[in-house]
């Protein structure tokens, strides 16, 4: 039986984080709306109950009943969590007046807890709360201190439970890892058996299982997320998959041709679809952004549908679908974050059953499957690129030529960072999590080029670093490179007159402007 920790989501946006911290341990976990929990499920191993953007006194604040599990398995509350369990157990939470938030340090530490087995005192801790535990229950005993929050940790004397009100998952947190190690693999006793390499033998497995002999199309976007599920359906069903690749117009220069190579390259059986001319014809003087998406979504489904029809022995449609999407798609809150992700369901005239391989996984898992499935690196390493394409890298209306001048600037810019090698011997691109170019194409600037004074558009460029895909920050790129770049672009590219470079820092990691 797989083990698995439960990871109840109270609505904090570093839930997915948490997920994410586990699995780094070899662990299977799950994160689950704070009111699901699976009562009976023996692979349950331990509970993790997440931060949450509410007071524990708001009257719409999540509750969740304890019981369940609370002396079942073992149990880590963090933030929110620590203060429920408090609140629950007959301690108080109370106002600080001003938000803790930002870095803080553990003055003092139980050094005998199993929860702080190897941390130094001093520890540097990530606060960010606006209540705090000013009492904790009679049953239970402090087990580290910061200067302003006596509570910052407590565990109980007679069950096995542990709250902090500090985020370990955060990259702030300095041990945070090492913490949620003691806690998944000492306290829980996780046998860390969670990897690539077990993760594709049981899968396989399983689809074979799932689909036995029947067909499976597959909507191919040229992205690492579908060309893993791609390559690990064909390991399992061979030439019982058919996949489907969709050119809307507003892919990187030469992608379709490239991405199509590569894919034959797999030994993938994929259908080519050149339906540009309908998509820019759609999306005529449309400026509004989430309108664009929304035309881009509901013509890849004309078009993937129409496809999808003419294979009529078919009984599954797959899809790239790993775990964040499903999260984001609707949060426990019921506000949708993401428009454009493929965990709508199907179409209702595809009578077709849902097949997701990668449902439960994160995007560095993925990753990290295709390096086991021997895939090329240039497909698995490829940086996050929007299903919409360039059509969200444009400010404006879209138009063939417009798209142009962005797929040759767009171009220049990527190759570069595959060609700019570091000191250690790995490209410029190896060291960013996303980058691409923006066409400001609502702009026009007045420059001179040699003798003559032009009046076109500036381009922008944007890099960013991750160290969790939650959160980003702009990439620190060498001078000489963004001179290179600058030059490049302005001298080849014809309609663009100036490059500029975003500095801005924002979360969610995201590289898009519109």
């Amino acid at each position: 039986m797989q083990q698995k920790i439960i990871i109840l989501d109270f609505g904090s946006q570093t839930t997915q984080l948490i997920g994410r911290r586990v699995r780094e341990l070899d662990t299977f976990c799950e994160i689950l709306p704070y009111n699901k929990f699976p009562v009976g499920d023996e692979s349950v191993i331990g509970v993790i109950l997440s931060g949450s953007p509410y007071s524990v006194h708001d009257p719409e604040a999540f509750k969740v009943d304890l019981s369940q599990f609370v002396g079942k398995v073992p149990v880590l509350g963090i933030c929110y969590g620590a203060q429920y369990i408090a609140y629950s157990g007959g301690g108080k939470v109370e106002p600080t007046g001003t938000r803790e938030y930002g870095r803080a340090h553990l003055q003092w530490i139980d050094t005998a807890c199993p929860l702080f087995k190897g941390f130094e005192q001093g520890s540097q801790v990530w606060m960010s709360h606006g209540d705090t535990i000013t009492a904790i229950p009679a049953s239970c005993k402090v087990i580290a201190s910061t200067a302003d929050v006596k509570n910052a940790a407590y565990a109980s004397l007679d069950q096995p439970v542990w709250a902090v009100q500090f985020h370990p998952e955060v990259f702030h947190t300095t041990q945070g890892k090492q913490l949620l190690k003691n806690f998944v693999v000492d306290i829980c006793g996780s046998r860390q058996q969670w990897s690539a390499a077990s993760f594709v033998e049981s899968t396989v497995a399983e689809l074979k299982k799932q689909v036995g002999n029947d067909r499976v199309i597959l909507g191919l976007s040229g992205g690492v997320d579908s060309s893993v599920c791609a390559t690990l359906l064909n390991k399992a069903i061979g030439d019982k998959l058919t996949c489907i690749f969709v050119d809307h117009g507003m892919l990187r220069k030469n992608e379709f041709s490239k991405v199509m190579d590569a894919y034959r390259g797999l030994g993938l059986n994929v259908i080519g679809v050149d339906a540009s001319d309908k998509f820019f014809t759609d999306l005529q003087g449309v400026t509004d952004p989430e309108q664009k998406r929304k035309i881009i979504g509901r013509d890849f489904v004309e078009v993937f549908n129409a496809e999808a029809k003419k294979i009529t022995d078919a009984r599954w449609l797959a899809q790239g679908t790993i775990y964040p999407d499903r999260i984001e798609s609707l949060s426990i809150t019921g506000m949708t974050i993401k428009s454009h992700h493929n965990v709508g369901g199907l179409p209702k005239d595809m009578k077709l059953k849902l097949c997701e391989p990668l449902k439960w996984l994160f995007k560095d898992e993925v990753r990290r499957v295709g390096h086991e499935l021997h895939m090329p690196e240039r497909l698995i390493n490829r940086h996050p690129f929007p299903g919409p394409g360039l059509a969200v890298r444009i400010l404006g209306d879209i138009t063939r030529d417009k798209v142009r001048i962005l797929q040759e600037a767009d171009d220049i810019y990527i190759e570069a960072m595959h060609n700019y090698v570091l000191d250690d011997g790995t490209s410029l691109y190896d060291h960013v999590w996303q980058a691409g170019a923006v066409l400001l194409s609502t702009i026009r600037s007045v420059g001179v080029m040699g003798d003559e004074r032009t009046y076109e558009h500036p381009v922008a460029l944007r890099a960013v670093t991750s160290q969790d895909a939650m959160t980003a920050d702009w990439a620190h790129l060498p001078y000489d490179f963004l001179a290179r770049v600058s030059n490049e672009i302005i001298n080849k590219v014809k309609g663009v007159n100036r490059v500029c470079y975003d500095i801005s820092s924002k979360p969610p990691a995201t590289i898009e402007w519109e």
